[in-house]
């Protein structure tokens, strides 16, 4: 068994969605010719987060402790270098195939009864590709007795085919940055001196928590966006839910080769969050998961320009 599990692969027209077993997470997306999400190889655990599902929480969780009810909960520290729980309980588990066909696949999970978790939480993702780029779609349900908080993000590093990071513009929907020390909350969040609407990437380092991500007047959806200088881009779309974003630029990325040679790269990472870090403490924009009410929510990516 390969470190990913079985590579899922779906295609139409000029979409093609590369998915994992392990993980449930997204190895791969290809529109007009250009790739939209950086890949990464079945052989081996995707590098600093890449494609992942994040569930029943995104991002971090201080020192992995929370309370719910009155009654202390302590999550295995997943981030143990800085002593955190991180991104959830189901990025190294294999997920079960629940429907396949050309166009479109169903993946299945349970995030179950654990130290520093006190309810089994169900998530079904339906990735389909067409003619309007790749969609995403979780139903993610409470199989307990007791309603408890929920978080849902995913982690794409956003590419427009072989532009390098640099040469890129960031958009973002956010109107608020998060402070953050050590990657968790120090303070409310803040209105943005400046705007991300075409940043340039060059000189920009990041791994900030924006919030206050809304649609555009007459929109639905948030957007966020890169663009390369030749005015084609890649977007992210998502539901309104969807409320915070990670921006994250690392660069040293391995970026894989088609020859097997492995580069470091700059990256850009634009994860969509339905809640800020830390929020299992802050109960900042939890949804509350109550038994026999599931909850859906959209996103996706689709080329522009």
């Amino acid at each position: 068994m390969d470190a990913c599990g079985e590579r899922f692969v779906i295609v139409s027209g000029d979409c093609r969605a590369e998915v994992d077993e392990v993980g449930g997470g997204l190895a791969g997306f290809v529109q007009g010719g250009r790739v939209r999400v950086e890949p990464h190889p079945p052989t081996a655990r995707p590098a600093k987060g890449s494609g992942a599902v994040l569930a029943p929480w995104p991002n971090r969780v201080r020192g992995g402790r929370w309370s719910l009810r009155g009654a202390t909960q302590q999550l295995a520290l997943t981030e143990p270098a800085a002593g955190n729980a991180i991104h959830g309980l189901l990025r190294h588990v294999p997920w079960t195939l629940a429907d396949r066909a050309g166009d479109r696949l169903v993946l299945t999970a349970v995030a179950p009864v654990q130290p520093g978790w006190p309810q089994p939480v169900r998530v079904r993702i339906t990735y389909t590709v067409g003619a309007g780029g790749l969609g995403v779609e979780t139903e993610v349900e409470n199989l307990g007795s007791a309603p408890v908080p929920f978080g849902l993000g995913f982690h794409p590093y956003l590419r427009v085919g072989d532009v390098p990071a640099d040469d890129l513009e960031l958009t973002l929907a956010a109107r608020t940055r998060l402070p953050l020390r050590e990657q968790l909350p120090d303070g409310p969040p803040e209105p943005l001196d400046r705007p991300f609407a075409g940043t340039r990437l060059a000189g920009t380092e990041l791994d900030d928590a924006f919030g206050g991500c809304v649609p555009v007047e007459g929109d639905d959806l948030v957007r966020h966006r890169v663009v390369a200088p030749d005015g084609g881009g890649t977007e992210l779309w998502a539901d309104p839910a969807f409320g915070w974003v990670q921006v994250f630029t690392p660069a040293d990325f391995p970026r894989h080769g088609p020859d097997g040679v492995v580069t470091a790269a700059r990256a850009v990472a634009v994860e969509p969050m339905t809640c800020p870090p830390d929020a299992l403490n802050s109960g900042t924009d939890l949804i509350e998961l109550v038994p026999g009410e599931p909850q859906v929510l959209h996103w996706g990516i689709t080329a522009t320009g």
